[in-house]
């Protein structure tokens, strides 16, 4: 998710973020990291898809090999059509994420969303039009609202580590999922209007005592 140069943070997002004492004393020990994605939607999607459930050291092979099929340039979804099903197997995919990367390239083609203004849609409305592709749930499009679309006040409490995180900084106590959901939502209510920078720390800070 991410590569080893350090993420710039606004000051007025660290000054509203550090009201919170948890948190404060997470800033100061982590800096958050500059992600991997590039910022195009489709083709940070395609990436997702290769880097479920493997390690990131895995997926980075894995999908090194899908982009030396088109001279090491991300494909268009036209392209990804036209490749041959067991060419994109070969590469190490399973057929499962074969398919759903097939399902995103003719989920872009039909709704023509090479050229879409994503700026006009509020977060809930990309959420509600990319999880009709099969393969790609709530958490894979909060992925890219955060780090492809950069959108400042995301809460992905689907995120494990996220999970993980609070649980442990904040002493969150829950015997069932949405408990958790619930208390992890009521705590980041401080965190308005700049969850994704908190969550960035977060992600970090899953380790720290």
């Amino acid at each position: 998710m991410y590569n080893n140069e350090e993420l710039y943070i606004d000051k007025k997002a660290l000054k509203h973020l550090k009201k919170d004492p948890v948190l404060a004393r997470i800033i100061g020990q982590v800096k958050p990291k500059i992600s991997s994605f590039l910022g195009d939607i489709y083709i940070d999607l395609c990436s997702s898809i290769v880097s479920q459930q493997i390690s990131t050291k895995v997926a980075k092979v894995i999908y090194g090999r899908f982009l030396d099929l088109y001279e090491g340039v991300a494909p268009t979804p036209q392209q990804i059509l036209d490749t041959e099903f067991d060419d994109l197997r070969a590469v190490g995919l399973s057929k499962q994420k074969t398919a759903y990367m097939q399902n995103i390239a003719t989920f872009w083609q039909e709704h023509r969303l090479q050229n879409q203004d994503w700026t006009l849609l509020s977060d809930q409305e990309i959420i509600d039009l990319l999880t009709q592709i099969k393969g790609v749930g709530e958490w894979t499009v909060q992925m890219i609202l955060m780090f492809s679309l950069e959108r400042p006040d995301v809460l992905p409490v689907l995120d494990l580590v996220i999970q993980q995180s609070m649980a442990k900084h904040y002493n969150i106590k829950a015997e069932k999922k949405k408990e958790l959901f619930t208390k992890m939502e009521g705590i980041a209510q401080q965190w308005i209007p700049y969850r994704t920078i908190a969550c960035r720390y977060l992600w970090r800070a899953k380790d720290l005592d």
